[in-house]
């Protein structure tokens, strides 16, 4: 649903794909240009990390590491936290996604060797008695799993958090047998791109198996300590845990680290730019490694993503004039990653940021690969001093949605706005008709009548205006419309899909029943009605929105997943 003043974290992780999954780039550079000298001066790179950190703050502390003709050099701003440390080449980040990069090393490293092959049913190297899905006769493969092709959804939908700050954490191969054995496959193995946390993390189970030993212990021995890379794990040594920064937030508040035992494959890994960049030079050849060939083996492209876009194994391949533009970035709750390479110009790239700030770092990455512009930080605001009684003008009640009413009133002479059901915010004025908001990204606008008198207000947010009219004081608040057209469901199919689902870290749909009807509330925003339109989909009425639900065996809905904007947001019920 669309959340007004406070906008809903993007459940993609960033990262957190539902509950904190990874974030992948899914379009490519734009315009891609010949290396620069000038771009890649530490001068310059110094210069943006000054820029993100310290003007826009968008981290607490960032990490670039290049390999260019000029040999590897290591450019850090900013600290491990707040008061902490200087951020630099050892400080150990979470590096989520990334991980899959080097998961899916390992698997081509093990095909070398002759102990796998692409095409294997991943269910041939996992525990015996362990069920996988499949699909008109088909099973699924490693070369599956390591493209993103396996039909598997992004996560698990029996994730029962204990901690959602730490989805992952409590998350056991117990249940994802259990998830496995249940699953039924909506599209065919093997077709179409989708991003999976899951399938990674299964990918990486199975080479851990098939290599007798667990994901950690096989990935150090067949790749980290070939690569030299010995701040690159999973559980930290204590000094390491010294190096290892702190996470943090949007707004900068710190975060949990994360925990993924049995998807560890899929994004466990803690490391430094200083090891990235050592996985980096191999990758361009600058290194002599018995991986050598593996790596040339990874970087072949499988199946195409979309957007001029191929997917190795592991790796995402834009092939442009100046060379194939291989990354991946990574995200969890409280940091940002990015790793590119490009072996036809010998450049090689690491982002590191301690923060999940809204610009991201993918654009930095880019930035110093191919010359593509960096993101435009969000506009500065100055607030501008106005007397009492022009707030008075403006104060009321405006109906931003049915059921729901933005309140402004006047605090002596701090300017304040409520959404039902959401906290009080102040308001600073840009003029005497518009303001803007500094916990999010949100500004307003009053029109108002002759004699200066707020009629109405437009809130602009996420790139959408909102207008809400004033209501008459006493007016009832709107009631949401009612659709002409409601399925018919029984006290126990509206039963079946009541719960709370957990759609991001802090953020849960609650869906209840109220008699013969269903309500859905969010963290944090109003309750609302939602109407069914079959015995597993329900739509709202008061924002163009829809969610459906996956049931159990036993008839329960075990899963829902939101439609919004375009997007598909899932999130498994919580006990």
């Amino acid at each position: 649903m669309r959340r007004l003043f406070v906008a809903l974290a993007a459940t993609a992780l960033v990262g957190v794909a539902p509950l904190g999954a990874f974030a992948q780039t899914a379009a490519g550079p734009a315009k891609p240009a010949t290396v620069s000298t000038d771009r890649l001066s530490d001068a310059a790179i110094r210069q943006i990390l000054a820029q993100r950190v310290d003007v826009d703050h968008q981290s607490r502390g960032m990490v670039v590491g290049v390999i260019d003709a000029r040999g590897r050099r290591v450019i850090a701003h900013g600290l491990m936290g707040a008061g902490g440390k200087p951020v630099d080449g050892q400080t150990l980040f979470e590096i989520g996604s990334v991980t899959k990069a080097l998961t899916s090393l390992l698997l081509a490293d093990m095909v070398r060797r002759g102990e796998v092959r692409l095409e294997d049913p991943v269910a041939d190297h996992l525990p015996p008695g362990t069920v996988v899905p499949t699909r008109n006769g088909k099973a699924i493969t490693l070369i599956d799993l390591a493209t993103h092709t396996s039909g598997l959804p992004r996560l698990p939908t029996n994730m029962a958090m204990k901690d959602p700050l730490n989805p992952y954490a409590d998350y056991t191969e117990a249940q994802l047998d259990a998830f496995l054995r249940d699953y039924v496959l909506t599209r065919d193995i093997g077709g179409i791109y989708e991003y999976s946390n899951l399938g990674v993390g299964l990918l990486g189970r199975a080479l851990a198996y098939r290599a007798g030993g667990d994901y950690e212990t096989v990935l150090r021995q067949r790749v980290l300590t070939p690569l030299g890379m010995s701040d690159t794990a999973i559980v930290l040594s204590p000094a390491q845990a010294a190096r290892f920064s702190s996470g943090h937030n949007a707004a900068l508040e710190a975060t949990t680290h994360w925990d993924l035992p049995s998807l560890a494959g899929a994004g466990a890994l803690r490391s430094t730019a200083d090891d990235l960049l050592k996985l980096t030079a191999a990758e361009l050849g600058l290194v002599d490694t018995p991986l050598k060939a593996a790596m040339a083996d990874q970087l072949v492209p499988r199946r195409p993503v979309g957007g001029g876009v191929e997917v190795a194994l592991g790796w995402h391949v834009w092939s442009t004039p100046e060379g194939g533009i291989v990354t991946h970035s990574g995200g969890t709750m409280g940091f940002q990653s990015f790793v590119g390479f490009n072996r036809k110009t010998g450049l090689g790239v690491v982002v590191l940021s301690n923060t999940a700030g809204v610009m991201g770092v993918d654009d930095i990455g880019l930035h110093l690969m191919t010359g593509q512009p960096l993101k435009t930080p969000p506009k500065t605001r100055v607030a501008v001093p106005l007397a009492p009684a022009a707030f008075d003008k403006l104060v009321g009640r405006y109906a931003m949605a049915p059921g729901a009413v933005m309140t402004i009133r006047r605090d002596g002479e701090r300017m304040l706005g409520q959404l039902t059901g959401q906290p009080t915010v102040e308001l600073f004025a840009e003029s005497p008709t518009t303001f803007f908001l500094k916990v999010v990204d949100a500004q307003l606008t009053f029109a108002v009548d002759a004699e200066g008198r707020g009629t109405a207000v437009t809130l602009h947010q996420n790139g959408q205006n909102t207008t809400a009219p004033r209501l008459a004081e006493g007016a009832e608040v709107p009631a949401p419309p009612r659709p002409a057209k409601v399925a018919a469901l029984s006290v126990a199919e509206l039963d079946a899909l009541t719960g709370r689902y957990a759609l991001a870290p802090g953020f849960v749909v609650t869906v209840t029943r109220k008699g013969q009807s269903l309500f859905a509330q969010l963290t944090g925003q109003p309750e609302f009605e939602v109407f069914p339109e079959s015995a597993t989909r329900v739509f709202w009425t008061v924002v163009p929105a829809a969610a459906s639900f996956t049931l159990g065996p036993d008839g329960k809905a075990v899963s829902l997943t939101l439609h919004q904007g375009g997007r598909d947001m899932p999130a498994p019920r919580q006990p």
